[in-house]
């Protein structure tokens, strides 16, 4: 190969580089890629969140600050967010907007937020929404309760399922469930700001105030003496599903209506709850629907 055939190689290589960084650059300001930093692993090992105080709440992901900017029942701080991300809101002029909008870059937000976030070049800092009791009930004839499921992930995923299935809210324990988070809000995509999610004292005591108000409590176990769809009755209904592994407690158990199980014939008989409420779920509507006609 002569040594022009090598710098025009050289030069191709070099051009194409560049395109590729380019590329990859957009990508992580769009948040599809996480942002590389020196050391990645040192750094994420060693990385602290940032001390929130009880009254801050710091949300990210495009679908999840877009939701909660849109509710006004949340009191906006401050909106991180990188040009491109600004852009994808589609929030119109930065100046005319009632909070203030600091522009900066993915790496800032990775400080805040840690490495490992996909926060897609968007944070919100903000109050939490208001506290929830059972009176914030909207008028739906379908209910989702959890009893002392802990993982964030899971009651988000829980979440959009709900609001995807017109139930009225998402009732939990005060103890052992996730309290609002940039993690339960990414989860949810949205549907935290659509649906109260409602934190109980005492579980068994909320259930009794759902059935005095007509709801059909109905636990979901594997066990259960009966399958779900043969286990409703009435038309309002409360689903009641335990954390995975322990289940529901003893307690829940001697205080629903009725214990019904999901039906599986397939060779695994178990599911992750945030799949098993959205199964449930659907049950429950396609029972209402057939009550109506």
């Amino acid at each position: 190969m002569s040594n022009n055939d090598k710098n025009d190689k050289s030069g191709r290589d070099g051009h194409y580089a560049t395109l590729r960084r380019a590329v990859r650059d957009a990508k992580r300001e769009r948040g599809e890629i996480p942002t590389p930093s020196p050391r990645r692993r040192e750094k994420a090992a060693g990385w602290q969140p940032p001390q929130l105080q009880p009254d801050q709440v710091h949300l990210y992901g495009l679908h999840t600050v877009r939701a909660a900017l849109d509710n006004p029942e949340r009191t906006i701080i401050k909106l991180s967010v990188t040009q491109n991300a600004f852009a994808r809101l589609d929030i119109g002029d930065p100046g005319a907007l009632s909070y203030p909008v600091e522009f900066v870059s993915p790496q800032d937000i990775d400080k805040v937020l840690g490495p490992d976030a996909i926060h897609q070049g968007v944070m919100l800092e903000t109050r939490p929404l208001p506290v929830r009791r059972l009176e914030a009930l909207k008028e739906s004839p379908l209910l989702l309760v959890l009893d002392q499921v802990t993982d964030p992930h899971n009651v988000g995923a829980i979440m959009r399922s709900a609001v995807a299935f017109g139930a009225g809210a998402l009732v939990t324990t005060q103890r052992h469930s996730p309290t609002e988070s940039g993690v339960l809000a990414k989860s949810a995509s949205g549907a935290l700001e659509l649906i109260p999610y409602i934190q109980v004292t005492n579980l068994a005591t909320a259930l009794e105030e759902l059935q005095r108000l007509g709801f059909q409590t109905i636990g979901l176990d594997s066990e259960g003496p009966q399958a779900l769809e043969g286990a409703f009755a009435g038309e309002k209904i409360a689903l009641v599903l335990g954390s995975e592994g322990k289940g529901l407690r003893q307690k829940t158990r001697e205080t629903v209506n009725a214990l019904a199980r999901l039906d599986m014939p397939g060779a695994i008989k178990s599911l992750n709850v945030s799949n098993a409420a959205a199964i449930a779920l659907y049950a429950s509507r396609q029972h209402l629907a057939g009550g109506k006609r």
